[in-house]
């Protein structure tokens, strides 16, 4: 006798949007070391764009956040996500592993590392402002044992970057620059070798030819990060040496934040998330014309993209890869 289905197994579930040829065509174009995905995915503002409807509704965030991977990566232009949840505390092995179990063999995951050892502070609740020294700043044994070697075992192949984000340094941080950046560059290199591991700033002077080489002598690349804080991304990645024909290193990219906008205004202006607002042009072309250069030297790319940036991610995502497709 067969096992009983249970009576409301598909409850939770949540299907894939419809994807006409146009978009189906665009992806078969794009090369395949090229990945371009989204920070997150548990916006039920991308119904129509991403997910399908639930009987006319959307499916809620909490539904989309327990249940909306496998829907989110069977969209052929969304070969990589943005796991950020773990800048905020660390994941087990099996939490890793329930996520890897939900995507395609070729889709690979941007991991941002724990704030607690890129943060030099330990911050006060509700306004972020320093309280104090953080202990487990830099700290790469701790970071080893309790992100790295998680994360790795539990994604498996599908682990793709693993992105250290670093907030803005400060007077007293910033005033010795090659202390820092030795510093940042010794953590890397405790990490074990192997994976991908890229470095994201929030300060204009560390997008720098000298940075760039610190990190990579300690076995990791600069992360390029467009954000009102710094340069147009097209001078950062010559500031790096990431937009030479023969640069060797992958291209990886997070795409947060349009230029002169704050984050909790974007976020106000850009919500549901269903449309393009303030579309950046700059930017895209920017990435589009670096993301070709590294497919033609054989090189991966990962970009990913905040609603942040224009007003929605997934139509950024469309844009971008229409440019990229364009420049073939």
């Amino acid at each position: 006798m067969s096992a009983q289905r249970p009576l409301f197994a598909d409850l939770d579930a949540v299907d894939p949007a419809a994807v006409d040829d146009r978009v189906r065509d665009l992806a078969a174009r794009l090369p395949p070391r090229i990945h371009l995905g989204t920070s997150s995915w548990s916006f039920p503002g991308w119904t129509g764009l991403v997910y399908a409807d639930r009987n006319g509704k959307p499916a809620s965030e909490q539904t989309l956040a327990r249940h909306g991977l496998a829907a989110y990566a069977a969209h052929p232009l969304l070969r990589t996500v943005s796991l950020d949840r773990t800048f905020y505390a660390p994941l087990t092995t099996a939490e890793f592993a329930a996520y890897a179990a939900q995507v395609p063999d070729y889709f690979r995951f941007v991991v941002k590392a724990p704030a607690a050892f890129t943060d030099p502070a330990i911050r006060k609740g509700g306004s972020g402002e320093p309280a104090r020294d953080n202990p487990s700043f830099l700290d790469g044994a701790a970071a080893v044992a309790t992100f790295v070697r998680p994360c790795l075992a539990g994604l498996g192949p599908k682990a793709g970057p693993l992105v250290f984000q670093f907030p803005p340094f400060g007077r007293r941080l910033l005033a010795d620059l090659p202390r820092l950046t030795a510093r940042i560059a010794a953590f890397m290199s405790v990490l074990p070798r192997g994976p991908l591991y890229a470095a994201e700033v929030r300060d204009p002077q560390l997008a720098s030819h000298e940075f760039a080489a610190s990190l990579h002598d300690g076995g990791a690349v600069p992360c390029l990060a467009v954000h009102a804080r710094m340069p147009p991304v097209a001078e950062q990645a010559a500031a790096c040496g990431l937009d030479a024909a023969d640069c060797p290193l992958p291209l990886v990219v997070r795409w947060n934040l349009h230029a002169g906008r704050g984050y909790e205004e974007a976020k106000a202006d850009y919500f549901p998330f269903n449309r393009l607002v303030e579309e950046d042009p700059v930017s895209r072309d920017a990435l589009a014309i670096l993301a070709r250069q590294a497919a033609a030297g054989d090189r991966d790319t990962f970009i990913t993209i905040n609603n942040k940036a224009e007003g929605s991610a997934p139509l950024s995502v469309l844009n971008l890869a229409t440019a990229i497709t364009c420049l073939q």
